[in-house]
């Protein structure tokens, strides 16, 4: 087992139940069976990362000031990557495995202080294999101060035949701070005949304020054996399916729902998308509907370029992946 620190070991993070969600809805734990070979809580099979990012008095810059990393879970150094945001980290989170696997217990704890920016997202999409027991979780929390800005916006989730995956997010925003945070899940390994042949993808998020006050909840639940994904008010005809929040200041969400509508409406020819305000203002969802990732994530980029702007008054190029 590889570690990667700049900080000290958390304390409970050679725990299983630090890597256990606090709850697993009842429909993935009913694929909860004993594992006989690398079983949950084993070597290998409990991914942590844990990042603290700041801006620098000095450089003005964001970097990383904790950090600590338990493989198959961990991210390159910062780089610098926008002229026009020269503060603004870029982190790519990087895992060694390929992907996830069953029994695997993965968690990522993010904050950000100080009036930090940053962008994070993966060296590629997260591939959730084929599963004969059990089952996998990820957990992501995610906190953003005052005045801090973050873009979370991994690549696309591709659920193997007979897996089984739950990802709980849960995200403590400021009232006075902005997250992006995006979603895109495919139907599976679609050129092998795969296509939604998964056994379960559950989806949870859920933000406060830095209270603790609720600003919404949203679950996604597939079951495509048990029902189909292209019957009416499901997904129908389309095959890929996202979800994007922009938690934001109350005094950008009229104009970032506006905008986000407009931005979406030249994609109405190749992908079906929505944009509605969440309770009290606290920022806006999107959801998106579309054939291919591709799109899909061409759709968010545009949504992340729009609110750069309106938020940061910078403009957004895009991201650069080897």
């Amino acid at each position: 087992m590889m570690m990667m620190t700049t900080a000290k070991t958390p304390a409970n993070v050679n725990d299983l139940a630090y890597y256990i969600p606090h709850t697993i809805p009842p429909e993935v734990q009913a694929y909860e069976s004993k594992l006989d070979q690398l079983g949950v809580g084993k070597a290998g099979k409990l991914g942590a990362l844990i990042l603290r990012l700041e801006k620098d008095s000095q450089t003005g810059k964001t970097s990383v000031k904790d950090q600590y990393s338990r493989v198959p879970l961990y991210t390159q150094r910062a780089l610098y990557l926008e002229e026009a945001l020269p503060s603004m980290a870029y982190m790519y989170i990087i895992s060694p495995s390929g992907g996830i696997l069953q029994g695997d217990r993965y968690r990522m704890d993010i904050a950000l202080r100080n009036g930090a920016m940053a962008h994070i997202t993966t060296q590629g999409a997260t591939r959730v294999y084929r599963m004969e027991k059990n089952f996998a979780t990820q957990i992501v929390n995610i906190e953003v101060d005052e005045g801090c800005y973050f873009e979370y916006i991994p690549d696309q989730i591709i659920p193997y035949i007979n897996s089984r995956f739950y990802q709980v997010a849960n995200l403590r925003i400021h009232d006075n701070a902005s997250m992006l945070y995006s979603e895109i899940m495919t139907p599976g390994r679609v050129a092998r005949g795969e296509s939604f042949a998964y056994d379960i993808c559950y989806m949870k998020a859920q933000a406060t304020n830095q209270d603790g006050k609720l600003r919404f909840v949203d679950v996604a639940m597939m079951e495509p054996k048990k029902r189909s994904m292209n019957a009416f008010g499901v997904l129908e005809n389309y095959y890929t399916v996202g979800s994007m929040y922009v938690l934001a200041p109350s005094k950008y969400v009229s104009e970032l729902h506006d905008k986000a509508n407009l931005v979406l409406s030249d994609f109405s020819k190749s992908l079906y998308a929505g944009v509605s305000i969440l309770p009290d203002e606290s920022g806006i969802i999107v959801r998106l509907l579309g054939d291919t990732a591709s799109l899909l994530r061409n759709a968010v980029f545009e949504v992340v370029r729009i609110t750069r702007k309106i938020i940061l008054d910078a403009p957004f190029s895009g991201i650069r992946k080897g």
